[in-house]
């Protein structure tokens, strides 16, 4: 029986294709590529431990010294009339895994993301990174540029990323089969910007302690600063946050069953402050009444006028990292917003906020561009989309619930309940997307690739705790809202002996 020709010619060009993936164009020729607003600046081939990142980038130089070689490709990209944003796409010349990994930003982004890039090439995907459409960490591109706002806020991501699928195709003459987006804090709002405004662009997120309710969590970190900082005796100075924290391990640490310096669910901590007031003057073992009522009120969180809850507050154990937000400056990310974003006053004094009255105006300024907490994930969940979230405990400034109530209100448009398309976890003793006293080291990506591949969705997640460059803990993450249980026996240091349970 012959083959029919259209039949025949179709697998000759699948022919060609895999080809062309295995060997690519060469990629000094990408220069002259062609894509809707897309301006390749450079392609050029890097050879392997020869990348060296601009001046200023974060992250050790040693960091690239063990890259494989890549062509490395940077673009700028102009969706709108004032858009400049830059990109740069990184490509395996030998070995790539036939994916794409996309890597966020930190706090107002400018700049490419160079170590998360070497770490995605590194495993052999083609990695893109985007410095959100201006340079620099700071928010003054802002001011008489509204389209940069919108850049930063949402646009950027998916211009980069429909920009890095076309580069790709025309190096290995086949896009990506897979897609996925990694990105923490403003990475991790990016994240949730992409589900919940471009479903379609990849089949994987993970989004970690994500900003993604702007308004209030900017709001809230302003708010925090001011109720320590109503009068000279509501400051609590860095001896004091020891104190209390000690107080709070003391009264909760052994709830979960292990004493370990880590509360597993901090949410079943009931610690009264007032237990460490003065009994008569102030001094350097116990609080002052002002300091008991702001330490009480930052356990809370915001309220309205109707006594209504706003904002989670922080979590019990977390108050080590309290003086980021509540030293001598508020979070210079939450002054900034308010500054440039909510009130378009360069001059405006983060002294005179007023929650009561400015978060309102956030929320009806940052509804449209930077609050990304729309719930329905149906159509990014419908095309099979997978999304990982996961949130420290510990982190002082972005509320640990708030990612909680996000999942909760997902599970409540999805019908009640969530079926095998996300993952929330909840990481014991971890600050801001990383250190502190938990298990803060893990393999998130990993997980993803067997979930959205393999269908095996992530029942826990190994994580460790590094010290002195060391492993000196490993414990399973759990998929909220289970926790780690020990099984009674064993070394509490070792995951082995523990399993995730439903309290």
């Amino acid at each position: 029986m012959k083959t029919p020709v259209r039949i025949l010619a179709a697998l000759v060009f699948a022919g060609l294709l895999a080809s062309a993936a295995d060997t690519p164009v060469s990629c000094d020729s990408l220069a002259s590529t062609a894509l809707p607003h897309v301006t390749i600046t450079s392609a050029k081939s890097v050879a392997a431990g020869e990348f060296s990142p601009p001046e200023g980038s974060r992250g050790p130089a040693t960091a690239f010294k063990s890259l494989p070689a890549f062509c490395r490709v940077q673009a700028s990209l102009t969706p709108a009339e004032d858009s400049d944003i830059r990109i740069e796409v990184w490509l395996p010349i030998a070995g790539w895994n036939n994916k794409l990994q996309s890597v966020g930003n930190g706090a107002w982004g400018g700049v490419i993301g160079y170590p998360a890039l070497a770490t995605a090439l590194s495993q052999g995907y083609a990695a893109a990174s985007t410095d959100t459409g201006h340079k620099g960490n700071d928010p003054t591109f802002i001011t008489d540029h509204p389209e940069k706002l919108v850049d930063f806020a949402y646009r950027s991501v998916h211009e980069m990323t429909v920009a890095a699928k076309g580069i790709i195709a025309a190096y290995y003459g086949q896009g990506p089969k897979l897609s996925y987006f990694n990105g923490c804090s403003t990475g991790g709002r990016q994240a949730m910007v992409e589900l919940q405004r471009y479903p379609a662009d990849y089949d994987g997120v993970i989004a970690g302690d994500p900003v993604y309710d702007t308004s209030h969590i900017q709001g809230t970190q302003l708010w925090l600063w001011q109720i320590f900082h109503k009068d000279q005796s509501s400051n609590i100075p860095t001896e004091k946050l020891a104190l209390l924290h000690a107080a709070v391990l003391a009264a909760c640490d052994a709830l979960d069953g292990v004493k370990d310096g880590v509360l597993e669910d901090p949410t079943r901590c009931g610690y009264d402050p007032a237990l460490l007031q003065c009994k008569h003057d102030e001094a350097t073992d116990c609080l002052t009444a002002a300091q008991v009522e702001a330490v009480k009120q930052s356990y809370v969180g915001p309220m309205n006028q109707k006594g209504q809850p706003v904002w989670p507050g922080r979590e019990w154990g977390s108050e080590m990292g309290w003086l980021n937000h509540s030293g001598k400056e508020p979070s210079s990310y939450a002054a900034e917003m308010f500054r440039y974003v909510v009130f378009q006053n360069p001059d405006w004094d983060y002294r005179n906020f007023d929650f009561e009255w400015d978060v309102p105006q956030a929320e009806k300024t940052l509804k449209e561009t930077m609050d990304s907490v729309n719930p329905d994930l149906r159509p990014y969940f419908e095309h099979g989309g997978k999304l990982i979230q996961y949130h420290g405990w510990n982190d002082p400034g972005v509320a640990p619930q708030g990612s909680v109530n996000y999942y909760r209100a997902v599970a409540a448009k999805m019908g009640g309940t969530i079926g095998d398309e996300y993952r929330l976890f909840m990481i014991p003793g971890m600050g801001h997307c990383g250190g502190g006293d938990g298990t803060s080291t893990f393999n998130m990506i990993s997980a993803l690739e067997q979930w959205v591949e393999d269908g095996q969705a992530p029942d826990s997640i190994p994580a460790s705790r590094v010290r002195n460059g060391a492993v000196d803990r490993t414990r399973p993450l759990c998929p909220y809202p289970q926790v780690a249980a020990y099984k009674g026996s064993g070394s509490t240091d070792e995951a082995a002996n523990f399993a995730c349970r439903t309290p």
